[in-house]
């Protein structure tokens, strides 16, 4: 597995996400080159598929959706996401891989 680049912030963690929009199913595919590669089942129209991406991370990672937040990249694939109240080891040991 390739190790996922995690920067701390003040109380939160920054973690670069590829997105997969038009999955069957939404989930947390594992790291891939370096990111955290999602799948979402929702579609890239009107903000659907950065809602399920906030949505998925927070099921996944047992937090609220209020934790989660797209700091850069809300029209691309490639995404700067925000953690929040959430350690690097939890983050690392809950990801698939």
């Amino acid at each position: 597995m390739a190790e996922l680049d995690v920067q701390q912030h003040a109380a939160s963690l920054c973690i670069r996400v590829r997105v997969t929009p038009r999955a069957s199913r939404s989930r947390v595919l594992g790291v891939r080159e370096g990111v955290l590669a999602v799948a979402v089942a929702a579609p890239p129209v009107d903000g659907a598929a950065n809602s399920e991406l906030v949505r998925t991370l927070a099921r996944h990672f047992e937090i609220p959706q209020s934790q989660v937040s797209i700091v850069a990249g809300g029209s691309g694939r490639s995404k700067l996401v925000r953690v929040a109240r959430l350690s690097e080891a939890e983050l690392l040991q809950k990801i698939p891989k």
